[in-house]
């Protein structure tokens, strides 16, 4: 994980996901992607990469005369940092009451209670005593 926490604006939560799934890729590509979604002008989406180039979310190769960008944060990273600023800022650090919250936020299905109940049982497994 980069040295700083990854954040990421909601503008940018849009361009990198698309990143994800098309990486490497040009900005003309992601704008033509993003087209029916944000209706955003091409020089919007070039301006918005460049600047999470400059702040180390992607990266850019020229490649001939293209710009070729990819992630340079994973999905996990991101959503990771996601979190904590959550759990920080929203939940003053305590993880059972923003757990807690989740599972009160939406309706859950007997897989999905069977799914936590493992990840929590693995957890335990894990952690020292």
């Amino acid at each position: 994980m980069p040295a700083k926490p990854v954040e990421l604006t909601e503008a940018e939560w849009v361009i990198i996901k698309a990143v994800w799934s098309a990486e490497p890729c040009s900005a003309p590509e992601i704008q033509s992607t993003l087209r029916g979604k944000t209706r955003w002008a091409y020089s919007t989406v070039r301006t918005l990469m460049d600047r999470m180039v400059a702040k180390g979310l992607l990266t850019a190769d020229k490649v001939r005369n293209q710009t070729l960008y990819r992630s340079a944060v994973t999905q996990v990273q991101a959503q990771r940092s996601e979190l904590a600023y959550a759990l920080r800022h929203a939940f003053n650090d305590a993880l059972t009451p923003m757990v807690q919250c989740l599972l009160e936020s939406r309706p859950l299905s007997a897989a999905d209670l069977e799914e936590l109940e493992s990840l929590i049982k693995a957890k335990k497994r894990k952690t020292p005593r």
